[in-house]
This record gives structure tokens, C-alpha cells and sequence, in this order.
């Protein structure tokens, strides 16, 4: 071992001494790992393999990723560690991808365990949204559809498959998508080399540097980890210029959040102030000051630091201790750090932001406040199963199925977590939500949550907090779950039915109301077509098959469908009938009250065409493979 990190690991196993002796932190799980020795790292830039004009005259553009094992040198002295990454990268390829431009990605499944793909933070239809049980096996792929038509915003991509997303996702199977557009873009915000995408990842090892796997040690709470990675590398080192820079925090973990502060070298234990200026959903109102950040699993903040003042020095980026109900251990309350150089190397650039963020960076969309519909939701633990309302996952699709918003309907949703000792990440798939309160455990609203939209909000230990959403564009049955991934796995997992409107009088189509629909299913492929591109991986039956996507119209009139919605609310009084179950829902009601009526039956183009809202959830050959895609396997 070099001697300076031999002397690295001294250092940090004499802390980890003094920090038992003091109380509060448990030693090491995984082997001592030398703090701050290794360097950031960033992942490729995925670019299109084909790209074709679409109907609307844009662009579609369609990419392949491998979903393959890799072996990866974590420890520098022990053996190489087995991942499984797409395309062979932790984290996977970046994507870059511009508003307005539509992307067909086709995931081909190289590995050992079935996946799904979720685009968290995609109004994705309904059968390209990454549906747990609709999971693509090894020898299969699958081709996903993605609108790339939200505003601006840092999305991610990430396994979502029945049983193993912990797993999947733990192991390397997550990236970023970043989705840019004219209006961030007039801000001058920093970029390039000065824009830096960094996941956040916590993760424990086996003595010889293997990974400590949750699934084959039978681990249903938690995995917190003792060994804090950024893009990959446990504890990295970065060297920045003395200006500014724009972070894109996104917390890829499987359990544990944070509770982030910048401290100088000059000035330890003293936070240095930040500026948040983007969430889940994209710019905030407001830019807001802040000095900490909180970031429970699967959330995206965005700040700009200023690292101007600190030429010369190290930034060191910290956790606190205690964050919510996550195991402390030595060097947890670590995460990477900066060496800032002396000078900038190109002045005539000039400073991103010499007067700082507009006071309004966007007209936000928050949803309106009076929601007349309103849902109860519990996140519990419960005679050894994570449940919500008192239901799991493999009850079935009649049981699983929580609420039913009409499309574009207005709804407020309370979420309370009764689990004890565990903190909920709450993911709500297709919408952007308004966190409106918060009780019990911090007991108030972070500045910089009040002037934001979610897509996933850090549920404390004993809290209770009121979501607002409105439920559109697309109807559809999706899910919202627990995103502790080892809580989704042991069936904190649920589903919402976003149901059509009867009258609406707006023509569609195409429906992708069934995340099952069996025409957009994985489909198995044979190794040599796909080596020697030919049948499905030909360029001509390619651009068939983006053709045949082209024509369904799936994303690029949305502009259409929400100024339809839009005139419907306005003669009609939202949620009035939005659930079969009444307008106020209780825990008891929404677990069993949620079999298709006869009106979820109608779909947008019609009172009396068929839309299959009780969705198929097996095909024959599912069934001829012996697979029951209903419901868990335990």
C-alpha cells in the first residue's frame, strides 16, 4: 500500500477509536477505506445510435444500452468488485437530452436477474414507466418510450423489477438523465465542466472487497452503509476552480439520506451558505440560501456553490450526524471533497452569474390549493411486512389499487408514517407534487421545499405531511412506494389508477392505460442477430419500429390533452367524482374499495370505447413459463 494511504487508513481507524470512546457512531462494517485518495469520476455521454424525424417535425431518437456485469476496482488493495451496470458503467451513461425531442431506448438485458427501467421524473406512459412486474428477463429487451417534453429538469433512470430493485439498484443499475430547455438555459447557469452531476450512494463490503449483498443476507429493514460513494468512489477528491459551480446532488441510494453542509479547511466546523435553486421537478420559484441540504433516497436538489472565496483551500461536502433514524458510523458524516485551485483557467469566460439568480427563476405550476378530494395513506411496518394501508403489493391489482383520480382532477393526499424507527421516501410516479405541511418530526417545511415540486418526499420518522398534486396528462395505473428499496421489495409498494373521463370529448388515438399492455412487453432476442445486427437489431427493422412508435401519437400533442383538460375543470367541479370509493378516503376504504366501476371503463375518446382499466397482468406465454406477473413471488 502507497505510504500515504497507509497513513490515510491510520488516521482513520484513530478516529473511528475516538469516535467509539465518545458515543454515537459504530465501527467499521466494511474494510477501513482510505478517506479523500481517490478522484471523482464521471460517466460517458450516451449519444443516439439512430435518429429520425417525427410526426410533428422534431426529432426521435433511439439508443441501446446493455444491462451487463462489470468488475470494478473499489478497494485499491483488495480484489476487483462484481457490478452490474447499464451499458457496464456504475453509474450508468449519462443522457443529455433536449425538451421537445422525443427518445425510443432499448435496454437489452445481458445480466442474471430480471429488471424493469423506471425514468424517475417522467411523465412516461403508462407501459414505458418501469411497472414492477412488467420486467424484462435475461435474453430479453425492451424498448421504452419517453416523452422528453417536461420542463427542464435532473430525471433518473433506474431498475424498478418485482422482488430485486434493491438488488438491481445497489449493485450499479442507476444513471443520470439530465433534460435541458430554452428557459434554463437564458439564465447562464454554469456548465460544462463547471456543471457537475453527482450521485450520491451508500453501500457496505465483504473483507475481501466483494459487495455485502441484502438479498442473499436476507436483509428487510435496511442497508445504511458504512462506505459513502459520489458518482461510484468511496470518499472522492474533485479539483475545482476558484468561481462558481452548479452541483446536481441525486441521492441514488438504497436507504440512507443525508443531511448535507459544505465546511473550508480555513474554518472547520463552521457551514458554509449555498444557494438551492432546483428540486425533482426542475427550477424552484425562488432561489433560497440555505446552509444545509436534507436528501432522502431518490431526491435531486440542485445548488450553486460559490467557491471563489476558498482559492488554495479544501471544501470538504459533510453528512450531520442523525440524520433521521439512519446507523452513524465512522465515517459517515464524510462524503467527498474539493481542492480548489488558485486561479481560474480561463478568465475571459468570465463569472457564471455575476449578479447572482433572478429573485423568480420560473412560473412554478403549483397545483391549486383547494383540493376537494382527499386520500389517507399509512406507511407501516406491521407483523413483519411493510404495508400501506394495512395492504402489500401481492394482494393483488383489486387490493393494490389505492386511488383512483379522474385525469386532471385535483387531489390531496396525506401521507403519515407509523413504522417506528424507519424514515419513508415516498416516490409518486407520473406527477409533480406541492408539499403543503408537515407535522411531527422536524415539524416544518424546509425554505426550499415551500417554493419547490417533488416527486419524492422525505417522509421522517413520526411524520405526517400533505401532498398536493394534479393528476395528469395521461390516464394510466401507476404506482407510489416507499424508495428505502428494501422497504419497495418487502412490499411497500402500491398503485393509483388515473382514471378517463367520460365526457372529456378529446380524441385519442392510442391508449396506454395498461402497464401490461402486451404489445409493448420485453421480447426475447437471439445473441447472434444481436452480434451481427441483424432481425430486431437491423437499421431497417429499427426505423420500423420507431415508425410504428411515431404513429401512436404517444407524447407529441400533449400540449392538446392539457389545454383539453384544462377547458374540461373548468365546467366541471373537480374530484367531485373522482374515486369509486367517496370523496374522502380512509385507510379502511381505500384497501378495499377499489374494484373497477363502470366509468373506469370509458376511455377519453368516448362514453362507450373500451379502455382495459382492469389490466391484464399475465400474458400466455407469461403463463405457459410458469410466471404469475399479478403478484409477488416471496
Amino acid at each position: 500500500m502507497p505510504g500515504h494511504i497507509l497513513q490515510s487508513s491510520l488516521f482513520t481507524l484513530l478516529c473511528a477509536s475516538s469516535a467509539i470512546a465518545q458515543g454515537g457512531t459504530l465501527p467499521w462494517l466494511s474494510p477501513v477505506y482510505p478517506l479523500y485518495t481517490q478522484p471523482l469520476t464521471f460517466g460517458s455521454e450516451i449519444t443516439p445510435k439512430y435518429t429520425v424525424p417525427n410526426s410533428d417535425g422534431s426529432l426521435l431518437d433511439y439508443y441501446e444500452v446493455e444491462i451487463k456485469p462489470v468488475d470494478v476496482q473499489i478497494y485499491p488493495n483488495l480484489s476487483k468488485t462484481k457490478l452490474v451496470g447499464y451499458n457496464g458503467e456504475v453509474p450508468g451513461p449519462t443522457f443529455r437530452m433536449r425538451q421537445g425531442r422525443e427518445a425510443v431506448v432499448r435496454f437489452i438485458n445481458k445480466g442474471t436477474l430480471a429488471n424493469s427501467v423506471h425514468l424517475h421524473g417522467s411523465y412516461s406512459r403508462a407501459p414505458f414507466d418501469g411497472w414492477a412486474d412488467d420486467t424484462t428477463d435475461p435474453g430479453q429487451y425492451k424498448d421504452y418510450y419517453y416523452p422528453n417534453r417536461q420542463n427542464a429538469r435532473t430525471l433518473w433512470y433506474h431498475d424498478h423489477a418485482i422482488d430485486h430493485t434493491a438488488k438491481n439498484a445497489y449493485f450499479g443499475q442507476a444513471g443520470f438523465y439530465i433534460l435541458s430547455d430554452a428557459q434554463e438555459d437564458s439564465l447562464g447557469l454554469p456548465s460544462e465542466n463547471f456543471d457537475l452531476p453527482l450521485a450520491l450512494a451508500a453501500k457496505r463490503y465483504n473483507s475481501d472487497g466483494s459487495l455485502w449483498d441484502p438479498e442473499a443476507n436476507g436483509e428487510t429493514t435496511s442497508v445504511f452503509g458504512d462506505v459513502i460513494h459520489v458518482n461510484g468512489v468511496p470518499w472522492p477528491y474533485h479539483k475545482v476552480e476558484p468561481r462558481k459551480y452548479r452541483l446536481r446532488f441525486l441521492n441514488t441510494g438504497i436507504s440512507r439520506s443525508y443531511q448535507l453542509y459544505f465546511e473550508s479547511s480555513a474554518a472547520a466546523g463552521k457551514q458554509i451558505p449555498f444557494t438551492v435553486f432546483a428540486s425533482d421537478a426542475g427550477l424552484t420559484l425562488n432561489p433560497v440560501q440555505t446552509n444545509d441540504l436534507y436528501i432522502s433516497d431518490a431526491e435531486r436538489w440542485e445548488v450553486i456553490f460559490d467557491f471563489s472565496a476558498y482559492a488554495g483551500k479544501n471544501v470538504t461536502l459533510r453528512n450531520s450526524r442523525k440524520v433521521a433514524a439512519d446507523e452513524d458510523y465512522n465515517s459517515t458524516d464524510q462524503v467527498m471533497r474539493f481542492i480548489v485551485g488558485d486561479k481560474v483557467s480561463d478568465p475571459s469566460r468570465g463569472d457564471n452569474l455575476p449578479n447572482g439568480l433572478p429573485q423568480t427563476l420560473r412560473n412554478v405550476p403549483f397545483p391549486p390549493a383547494h383540493a376537494p378530494t382527499e386520500y389517507n395513506f399509512k406507511f407501516e411496518h406491521s407483523n413483519g411486512k411493510w404495508e400501506v394501508n394495512g395492504i402489500t403489493w401481492s394482494a393483488g391489482i383489486d387490493q393494490r389499487i389505492l386511488a383512483k383520480p379522474e385525469r386532471g382532477a385535483v387531489q390531496k393526499w396525506t401521507l403519515a408514517n407509523s413504522a417506528g424507527g424507519w424514515s419513508h421516501p415516498i416516490h409518486i410516479h407520473l406527477v409533480d407534487l406541492q408539499i403543503t405541511s408537515r407535522s411531527g418530526g422536524r415539524g416544518a417545511l424546509m425554505p426550499y421545499e415551500k417554493v419547490a415540486l417533488k416527486d419524492v418526499m422525505w417522509l421522517d420518522v413520526n411524520e405526517q405531511i400533505d401532498v398536493v398534486a394534479r393528476y395528469a396528462p395521461w390516464d394510466g395505473v401507476y404506482m407510489f412506494h416507499c424508495h428505502n428499496l428494501i422497504h419497495e421489495d418487502h412490499e411497500m409498494l402500491a398503485a393509483f389508477n388515473v382514471t378517463a373521463l367520460a365526457d372529456f370529448g378529446y380524441n385519442e388515438t392510442t391508449h396506454f392505460i395498461d402497464p401490461m399492455e402486451p404489445q409493448y412487453r420485453a421480447v426475447s432476442f437471439n445473441d447472434d442477430d444481436y452480434s451481427h445486427r441483424n432481425g430486431p437489431f437491423s437499421e431497417s427493422e429499427i426505423k420500423k419500429k420507431l415508425d410504428w412508435f411515431i404513429k401512436k401519437d404517444a407524447y407529441n400533442k400533449v400540449d392538446e390533452v392539457e389545454k383539453a383538460l384544462a377547458e374540461y375543470w373548468s365546467t366541471h367541479k373537480s374530484g367531485a367524482t373522482a374515486s369509486a370509493t367517496g370523496s374522502k378516503a380512509s385507510a379502511s376504504v381505500t384497501a378495499s374499495g377499489s374494484k373497477t366501476t363502470s366509468d373506469d371503463k370509458k376511455t377519453t375518446a368516448s362514453a362507450t370505447a373500451p379502455a382495459p382499466t382492469t389490466f391484464k397482468t399475465s400474458t400466455t406465454s407469461d403463463q405457459q413459463k410458469g410466471k404469475n406477473t399479478s403478484s409477488k413471488s416471496k
